[in-house]
C-alpha cells in the first residue's frame, strides 16, 4: 500500500467518523427533547401498527391523494433508498483503498448501476420540479407566513444538494467509464452507464491525469456531500425521512374524533358516581402534586405529540385542507406543529445550558407560541388529519391546550361560555329549560 492511498484511507475514516459523530450527537438531543414529554401507550395492537407503518411510511400510501407532488415525491423517496445501495460500495473503497468492489458481480453489478443512474436522473428531475413549484409557482401553502426565512430556505438547500450529489455520482461514473475505455491502471472494466454516457463529452478531452482528478473529485464531494447531508438532516424538516416510521407506527388508531378521556376528570366522575366513595377524603400523599389539566407549554405534552412535532414534513397538506384557514382564520395546522418543535427546542437548549434540569422561563407554548384564537379557530373537522401523509394530529395538540384554557384559565369564547352556562343551569346547551324544549311544535 503506497502512501497517497494510506492517506487516503485515514482521510476517508476521520470525514466518516466525523459525521456519524455529529449525527449521533444530534439524535441524542432529539430523543431526550422527544423523552421530556409525558407518558403514552403504544403498545397495543401491534400488527395494525406495522400494517400502518409498512402502508402510510414505508408504501407511501397517502402521498398519492395529490397525484403529481405524490409521484415525484416517491421518484425521489425510492432514489434516496435504492442508491444507498451505492453508498455501501463507496464505503468498503473508501476503507480498504480499493475500487468497485463489487464489480465482481457481473452483469447484476451492470444492471445495477444502470438502475441507479436512472433513478438519479429521475431524483434531478423531481427535486427540479419540487423547486419551481416551490418558489416560481404562487401554490398558498408554500407562500404562508410560518415558511418565511429559514423554513423555505430548508426546503431550497435539501433540493439543490440532492440536485448536486445526483450530478456528482453522474459525472463520477461518465470519468470512470472513460478511464476504462484507455485502459487506465485502477480502473476496473465494470458498470452500466446509460445516463452518465450523456456527461462523458463533457470530460472526454481531459487529459489521463485531469480525467483521474474528476472521477476522485467527485467521489469524494459524493460522499462528503452524503455525510454532510446526514449531519444536516436531524436540524432540518427532512428528518421526517427517519421518523416518519417510528410516527406511523404510533398512529392513533382510534375511531377519528374520539377524543381520550383525562384521567383526572375520569376519576373524579367515577368518585362522584360511587355511592360509597368519601368526597371528602384527602387524596393520598403518594400520589404528589395535582396532575394539570390540558396542555400550557410543550413539556405538557406527550412524547408522541413531540415526536409528530419532530416529524412534521412542513409540506403544508393539513393547512391547505383545514376549513377555518380556507375561511381567512389564523389558524394553520402546520404552524401548530412548527410552534410546538420550536418550543421544544428552546425547553431543550435550556435544559442542556442548566445541566439537565429546566426550570421555567416565564414563557410557554400558549400565548407565546400558539394563540387563543388560533386554538379557537379549529372546528374539530379532523381535515388536517385525514390530510397528513404521516399520520400527525394537529387536532390532538389544539384540544389539550383547549382543556387547558378551559379548566385551568376560565378562558372560552362568549358561544362557548353560554353553552356551558346553559348545559349548568338547564341541563341542555340550549337557553330554555326543559319543559319549555317542545314548545315549538305547537306551532308546527
Amino acid at each position: 500500500m503506497n502512501l497517497a492511498s494510506m492517506t487516503s484511507q485515514l482521510l476517508f475514516l476521520l470525514l466518516l467518523s466525523t459525521g456519524i459523530f455529529f449525527f449521533a450527537k444530534r439524535i441524542g438531543v432529539i430523543r431526550r427533547n422527544i423523552r421530556s414529554g409525558r407518558d403514552w401507550d403504544g403498545s397495543d395492537r401491534k400488527a395494525e401498527r406495522w400494517a400502518t407503518m409498512a402502508r402510510v411510511a414505508l408504501g407511501q400510501g397517502k402521498m398519492t391523494a395529490r397525484p403529481v407532488a405524490g409521484v415525484m415525491h416517491i421518484l425521489i423517496y425510492v432514489g434516496f433508498v435504492i442508491i444507498n445501495i451505492e453508498i455501501l460500495e463507496i464505503l468498503i473503497d473508501g476503507l480498504f483503498g480499493t475500487h468497485r468492489v463489487f464489480a465482481f458481480l457481473g452483469p447484476v453489478y451492470d444492471f445495477l448501476i444502470a438502475s441507479f443512474e436512472w433513478l438519479a436522473a429521475g431524483v434531478i428531475l423531481a427535486c427540479i420540479v419540487f423547486f419551481v413549484r416551490r418558489n416560481g409557482i404562487a401554490l398558498a401553502r408554500f407562500k404562508s407566513n410560518e415558511l418565511k426565512g429559514w423554513p423555505s430556505l430548508d426546503a431550497n438547500i435539501i433540493l439543490v444538494v440532492e440536485v448536486l450529489l445526483m450530478f456528482a455520482f453522474l459525472s463520477m461514473n461518465a470519468a470512470d467509464a472513460i478511464a476504462q475505455s484507455r485502459g487506465l491502471d485502477h480502473y476496473v472494466p465494470a458498470g452500466s452507464f446509460p445516463v452518465s454516457s450523456l456527461l462523458t463529452p463533457l470530460y472526454a478531452g481531459l487529459t489521463n491525469a485531469g480525467l483521474i482528478a474528476v472521477e476522485r473529485g467527485m467521489w469524494w464531494f459524493h460522499i462528503a456531500g452524503v455525510l454532510a447531508f446526514l449531519v444536516y438532516v436531524p436540524y432540518s424538516k427532512h428528518f421526517h425521512i427517519i421518523l416518519a416510521f417510528p410516527n406511523t407506527y404510533f398512529s392513533n388508531l382510534n375511531p377519528k374524533g374520539q377524543m381520550d378521556n383525562m384521567a383526572a376528570v375520569k376519576k373524579e366522575v367515577d368518585l362522584m358516581m360511587d355511592p360509597q366513595a368519601d368526597p371528602y377524603a384527602a387524596a393520598p400523599a403518594s400520589e404528589g402534586p395535582p396532575e394539570r389539566f390540558g396542555v400550557k407549554d410543550a413539556s405538557d405534552l406527550t412524547w408522541k405529540q413531540l415526536l409528530e412535532a419532530y416529524t412534521c414534513t412542513e409540506c403544508g397538506r393539513c393547512t391547505s385542507e383545514c376549513p377555518a384557514n380556507q375561511t381567512g382564520k389564523l389558524l394553520s395546522p402546520r404552524k401548530i406543529m412548527m410552534s410546538t418543535r420550536d418550543r421544544v427546542e428552546e425547553i431543550g437548549k435550556q435544559r442542556e445550558a442548566q445541566g439537565g434540569e429546566w426550570k421555567p422561563d416565564g414563557k410557554s407554548l400558549l400565548g407565546d407560541w400558539i394563540t387563543e384564537e388560533e386554538l379557537w379557530a379549529c372546528t374539530s373537522c379532523q381535515a388536517c388529519i385525514t390530510a397528513c401523509p404521516i399520520n400527525i394530529s394537529p387536532m390532538g395538540i389544539i384540544l389539550d391546550m383547549r382543556r387547558s384554557l378551559i379548566m385551568e384559565d376560565s378562558k372560552s369564547p362568549e358561544s362557548i361560555t353560554s353553552m356551558f352556562n346553559n348545559i349548568e343551569n338547564n341541563g341542555a346547551p340550549w337557553a330554555f329549560p326543559a319543559g319549555s324544549r317542545g314548545d315549538w311544535t305547537q306551532e308546527v
